[in-house]
């Protein structure tokens, strides 16, 4: 069974292990196609430009995590810049959110891409089934404890990047490495809105880098591993999201992206490989969305539980038995099933977009109004952080409330009721720095 926060228990490579295991189990599979349709004959370099975006903010958490190491990470950070105030659990729980729908869309991916294997339709009762089924096999794994984790991690990141780099380069051969229609000859017929857009949804591509920081105080050497591991990851991820996008874009048109865009990768892989293209690309979709999402629910739990030892959200056991952190693997387990029944992949993306960059903003003004002079963070770096992300926020934003409202309403409505209920509560359990 799991214990409380074990100290020194995960090392460089298993937390390298857990950001590489949530953003490509998110990324590449869930998002290439829902980023084509936006970015059109760009979305390789959309890719790109979500990772130059991922840099600038990953700068803010490589400073607090030198300065404050901790199993609660991004609580703690907010902890750090706000204090125990409402606007630290509200933007804490905002991430906790966009953590919980990035399983949700890891849950229905896996879903998706199975059922490639089977003559089955695309809009299938048993996309949701599986995604569920998924999930369930990801609270049994976390309940098992650390060492399992750190070990599955580990080899299922070994896997998947060997396999997804087996598709990428394999691709670019079946097209005889030709990169004419990689490299397009005029710009696509896209607004900035849209280009704007997808650079939102590429950022969820790299977000799971704050997973690692949720595991600070677990990590051998956090001072000086966590800031490793967050650079490692990105590097990898992004080397790897851009040969797959090449491959794609070399074996498919755009409009053959969009149509297949829940399982983009597996379509690529007919005209390159065949059927036994086709099997090894699902098997290696499987392999990284069973350990996006492993690695998805060890962290948020943690997360959460931090939440709860410093009183910053309410807690009830419901009669179940074990601590406080079983419990959230539960209550985790719980609300991704529900999103994962209820919503498609396109809304799950929209939602965890607007949850992440907000909460991120959040963290960023922290550390330039609050932490300026403790961890003597550069303002020109944490600014520009900013502004990207304000910039691309509201253009999403802007495209959803045109094309889709109902998202933006049911966003809106949730951080209403977080932001209600956390100053409801505060107000009657007082906290004290």
């Amino acid at each position: 069974m799991m214990s409380e926060y074990k100290k020194d228990s995960l090392s460089l490579t298993g937390a390298v292990s857990l950001g590489t295991g949530v953003m490509i189990g998110a990324g590449i599979f869930a998002l290439l196609g829902q980023v084509a349709e936006f970015a059109g004959d760009l979305f390789p370099f959309a890719f790109l430009g979500g990772a130059v975006i991922a840099g600038f903010s990953a700068y803010s958490y490589v400073k607090m995590s030198d300065a404050f190491p901790s199993a609660g990470g991004i609580a703690m950070y907010l902890q750090k810049a706000y204090g125990k105030s409402t606007f630290t659990a509200f933007a804490a729980l905002l991430m906790a959110l966009s953590m919980i729908i990035n399983e949700s869309l890891v849950a229905r991916t896996f879903g998706t891409y199975t059922l490639q294997l089977f003559d089955v339709p695309e809009s299938s009762v048993w996309v949701p089934i599986l995604g569920v089924g998924l999930i369930g096999l990801a609270f049994l794994v976390n309940i098992s404890g650390n060492n399992f984790i750190q070990k599955s991690s580990f080899v299922m990141a070994l896997l998947k990047i060997g396999g997804i780099l087996v598709f990428a380069v394999g691709g670019l051969w079946a097209a005889g490495f030709s990169f004419d229609k990689v490299i397009p000859s005029a710009l696509p017929d896209k607004t900035e809105t849209d280009l704007l857009s997808a650079l939102a949804l590429s950022i969820l591509a790299y977000k799971g880098f704050t997973t690692i920081t949720n595991s600070g105080g677990e990590i051998k050497e956090p001072r000086k591993n966590v800031s490793r591991a967050i650079v490692i990851s990105l590097i990898i991820c992004t080397v790897i999201y851009m040969l797959v996008a090449f491959a794609v874009s070399a074996n498919l048109s755009i409009d053959e992206i969009v149509k297949a865009r829940d399982y983009s990768m597996a379509e690529a892989a007919r005209p390159a490989f065949g059927k036994y293209g086709l099997w090894f690309t699902v098997g290696i979709a499987i392999i990284a969305t069973v350990s996006g999402i492993i690695a998805s629910i060890f962290a948020v739990s943690r997360m959460t539980a931090m939440l709860t030892d410093m009183k910053l959200i309410p807690h009830s056991d419901l009669g179940l038995p074990g601590d406080v952190q079983q419990h959230m693997l539960v209550y985790v387990a719980v609300v991704a099933t529900l999103l994962t029944v209820f919503l498609d992949l396109s809304r799950i993306a929209s939602m965890g977009a607007i949850f992440y960059l907000i909460m991120d903003i959040g963290i960023h003004w922290g550390v330039l109004k609050n932490l300026r002079e403790e961890i003597k963070p550069n303002a020109i770096i944490v600014g520009i952080a900013i502004f990207l992300d304000t910039v691309i926020l509201g253009a999403f934003i802007y495209m959803k409330a045109t094309q889709d409202v109902f998202i933006i309403i049911v966003s809106a409505a949730i951080m209403a009721l977080i932001l209600g209920g956390e100053k409801w509560f505060l107000s009657r359990n007082p906290q004290s720095d």
